[in-house]
């Protein structure tokens, strides 16, 4: 098996600098290639490939600004490999990610597979808690955390496996951005291929955001699901509504309350004692406890907006997707 890393980058060369100086320390002894595709980047990282050319075998490409999906698309048309590993530029690995990669395809193999992510201790404590609030259970069920209880796994593309064979039948990923990666999943499964969770595959994801950008990166999930929806109703699922129900719900709770009704309330009360409780015992810190509740906020609060108004817009007034949220596409020449 022929590996094949493909990493867009846009304006992150410190990234860039930390991803290949993690796989420079992989314990995998077998031949594999780097593509690293520049996407219409100001500030590029030329130089930071330069560092790495006799460690690694890494091609390089600039191509104009088109979206990651579209960029990725690119970078595995370049490839040489018959197995693409798919990695967001903000991501670090552990020295032994492809031995366990090929481990696992060695002995269930898919053509589409996902991995989960982590928090390295030298994240900020804002990074992790905002890794508490997309990998746990109390709030996305644990999916993106190694969890594989809800459904049909579908992969995410900071840490994804796609095979040559399954970017040549889906001609890859589409230009709607956040939402590409559903939407590359279910086209898999239509054309009757499977994709997997690897519990052991997974990389440290340094989620470059603060609090806006994750507000914004959430908000933009939540405007995305009905869309999806839209174009693949079967695939549709009443889970899908929970951000948005738990933010109307807060909000009720907050009425009854002052009407002397209690009770709503104390549940969610009791959820982020639950939030900051468990995020304190995983990151041993007080401080990342809080940050959490924080971070669960936001979460629910960007996502329930944005599904909310896009399922107003697309699903009852029934515009089009490309019309009523334009941010959400890019234009691919």
């Amino acid at each position: 098996m022929n590996f094949s890393f493909i990493i867009p980058v846009y304006n992150r060369p410190d990234e860039v600098d930390e991803l290949l100086e993690s796989l420079s320390l992989q314990r995998y002894a077998k031949p594999y290639e780097i593509v690293i595709v520049e996407d219409g980047s100001t500030i590029t990282c030329g130089h930071i490939i330069d560092k790495y050319s006799e460690k690694l075998n890494v091609s390089y490409y600039f191509k104009p600004n088109s979206g990651p999906g579209d960029s990725r698309n690119f970078g595995m048309q370049k490839a040489k490999g018959d197995y693409f590993l798919i990695l967001d530029s903000d991501c670090i690995l552990p020295d032994d990610y492809l031995e366990e990669t090929e481990k696992a395809l060695n002995a269930n193999y898919v053509d589409c597979f996902g991995g989960p992510d982590r928090a390295l201790d030298s994240f900020s404590d804002i990074q992790k808690a905002i890794n508490f609030g997309m990998t746990s259970f109390l709030t996305t069920g644990g999916i993106r955390g190694g969890s594989e209880k809800i459904g049909k796994f579908q992969p995410r593309s900071f840490n994804m496996g796609l095979s040559k064979k399954a970017f040549e039948i889906s001609n890859g990923f589409g230009n709607i951005h956040p939402g590409e990666d559903p939407d590359l999943s279910i086209r898999l499964w239509k054309a009757g291929l499977e994709t997997k969770l690897f519990p052991n595959a997974y990389v440290y994801h340094k989620r470059r955001i603060d609090w806006s950008k994750f507000y914004k990166q959430v908000n933009k999930f939540g405007k995305a699901r009905p869309i999806l929806d839209s174009w693949y109703p079967e695939y549709s699922k009443p889970t899908f509504f929970i951000p948005s129900l738990f933010l109307l719900g807060f909000l009720v709770s907050i009425i009854a309350l002052a009407f002397g009704f209690p009770y709503l309330f104390g549940m969610y009360v009791f959820y982020f004692v639950l939030v900051f409780v468990f995020a304190a015992f995983e990151y041993k810190s007080i401080k990342i406890g809080m940050l959490a509740i924080y971070a669960v906020g936001v979460q629910f609060y960007g996502y329930g907006t944005g599904f909310l108004k896009s399922f107003t817009a697309v699903k009852i007034f029934k515009k089009k997707p490309q019309q009523a949220f334009p941010e959400l596409f890019f234009k691919i020449d």
